[in-house]
């Protein structure tokens, strides 16, 4: 009986011990805690990101933390707008501090790694190289039910479920225009704010390509959800 009562004693020491260490523990290194737009970005952030593909609850309340007008989005019901290519989980971004060409379809856990990037990434490379924000995003879109680079077989690509965001140009508020395709390899601001957003992104989103990776992305970054740190 002693035995039984040291036991608990202990396991109950231990239980509090636990409670007190966990609630050091900051939220952006806390991998249960719910993620916010404006968590400072750590390891644990992704992964956060990848849980939140199948809570669609908790993601929308984490989009909820976007300070006014930082995105305008709208939840949508689960579909199937091409045969073979249901989505779940998704919304239709507006826009945010920026705008977009056009609004485009995304799953939910894209749609908040992309305004933690445009907030904690991307802003911040503009105003060092340019002095400047980013106003206007041009992009090639992001759901597109088709195989990986258009095949006619083989995995599907992550535009299929909207899980990808491709990006062709940046607008800055004074007007400057920086593409992919034009600016990828200047050795002047423009390029080095170009590799810089790049780099960026790969803190957030699982697969980041663009034109180091091949001459399919010569023109535009890949930002997917897939994957962990594949960063070209």
């Amino acid at each position: 009986m002693r035995s039984l009562l040291v036991l608990v004693v202990l396991i109950a020491a231990a239980g509090v011990a636990w409670w007190q260490f966990e609630e050091r523990i900051p939220s952006h290194w806390h991998p249960w805690k719910p993620l916010s737009v404006d968590d400072t970005l750590t390891p644990v952030t992704k992964w956060k990101l990848r849980r939140l593909a199948d809570d669609r609850e908790a993601c929308l309340t984490a989009l909820g933390t976007a300070p006014e007008e930082a995105l305008r989005m709208t939840p949508l019901d689960d579909h199937e707008p091409a045969p073979g290519c249901p989505l779940s989980n998704v919304v239709r971004v507006h826009g945010s501090d920026v705008e977009f060409n056009a609004s485009f379809v995304a799953s939910c856990p894209l749609a908040l790694a992309w305004v933690m990037y445009e907030r904690q990434r991307l802003q911040p490379a503009a105003e060092t190289h340019f002095g400047t924000r980013v106003a206007r995003i041009e992009h090639f879109g992001s759901f597109s039910c088709r195989h990986v680079y258009g095949r006619e077989s083989g995995r599907r690509s992550e535009h299929a479920t909207a899980e990808a965001l491709d990006i062709a140009a940046f607008r800055l508020e004074d007007g400057r225009r920086i593409t992919l395709l034009e600016h990828w390899d200047d050795e002047n601001s423009r390029g080095a704010f170009l590799r810089e957003a790049r780099d960026g992104a790969c803190d957030l989103f699982g697969s980041v390509l663009g034109p180091a990776y091949n001459r399919a992305h010569a023109d535009h970054f890949h930002f997917g959800m897939r994957g962990f740190r594949l960063c070209r």
